[in-house]
């Protein structure tokens, strides 16, 4: 931090990684900004973003609402090349995010209502969420920006580009 209290350019991108990488641990920032060790983060993340972070329940680093609106950075997303605010090239999500993301209508398709994306994943993997969670994972997929909404009879959903542009990382949350 400046003596003013702004952050530097530095950790102003760093931040952002903190955001993007989200949730994440030493190691993996350890590896995106160069340093020699999981204490050097921890040092660096103490001295210059503590106010801009903070562990879960499971020892992750997570930002705060505040870090993520600071950087204008989508927590769990990575921009394509082009980064001009079309799909990301890589999203984190959790493990139900990852499978309606998988069976979710393609971006040439018609678009699909939610329960059936609940069969979907149902049949796909022979598990049974609510489906107010796949709705949930639908809108958090929206908000990320590799889903897309069309408004007919009731909302339906389709991707917004096609799966193999996009990596899903499956995160720990």
């Amino acid at each position: 931090m400046t003596d003013d209290g702004t952050l530097s350019e530095e950790a102003r991108e760093r931040l952002a990684d903190v955001v993007r990488l989200q949730p994440t641990k030493n190691k993996e920032l350890q590896e995106a900004w160069g340093l020699e060790s999981g204490s050097e983060v921890h040092s660096y993340l103490e001295g210059e973003l503590k106010e801009y972070y903070y562990r879960d329940d499971n020892s992750l680093i997570r930002a705060t609402a505040d870090a993520a609106d600071l950087v204008d950075v989508e927590p769990g997303v990575e921009s394509g090349d082009g980064d001009d605010g079309g799909v990301p090239a890589v999203i984190r999500v959790p493990e139900l995010e990852s499978q309606v993301f998988a069976v979710v209508a393609g971006p040439n398709d018609r678009s699909e209502s939610v329960v059936s994306v609940l069969n979907k994943v149902r049949d796909a993997y022979d598990v049974d969420p609510p489906v107010e969670d796949v709705r949930q994972a639908l809108q958090n997929l929206r908000r990320k920006g590799v889903v897309e909404v069309i408004y007919r009879t009731v909302p339906t959903f389709r991707l917004a580009a096609h799966r193999a542009e996009i990596d899903v990382e499956i995160s720990d949350s």
